[in-house]
């Protein structure tokens, strides 16, 4: 699943929401959250770190949420390892949730055509629409 929409939108609260209703129906399994930001500063190449090991637990995991997909400043890296990820995954069937605020296109021109086709064909879109819900104060 692919949960689209505007900054507050609720995308991460609800990919927990489907993990959760995962765990409460009594599906057992290893899962992994992680932004992407964070996946990219936790595999940057660094002594004594084995970043490739890293990344192959992280294509292997039963279920892994990517959140935030394309709000990270992208490289030439970047886009390779997540090209890597996303494409494990996808080659190998294993379910994967993602959110982004970028639209098809800005995620393309961001992340690559290749990662783009696959996230397109292996995800089913989800738009959340509404205001950000971090700014907007509950009515007394």
């Amino acid at each position: 699943m692919r949960i689209v929409g505007p900054t507050g939108t609720g995308k991460t609260h609800q990919a927990y929401g489907a993990i959760r209703t995962l765990l409460a129906a009594g599906v057992r399994l290893r899962w992994e959250a992680i932004t992407a930001a964070d996946l990219y500063a936790r595999l940057r190449p660094r002594p004594g770190f084995d970043s490739e090991r890293d990344l192959q637990s992280l294509m292997r995991c039963p279920l892994l949420l990517l959140d935030d997909l394309g709000a990270a400043k992208t490289s030439e890296w970047t886009e390779e390892l997540t090209y890597r990820l996303i494409n494990h995954r996808y080659e190998h069937l294993r379910p994967t949730l993602i959110t982004s605020n970028l639209t098809t296109d800005t995620l393309r021109a961001a992340l690559g055509d290749r990662v783009a086709s696959r996230l397109a064909q292996m995800t089913e879109r989800v738009t959340l629409d509404g205001d950000d819900r971090r700014r907007t104060r509950p009515a007394a």
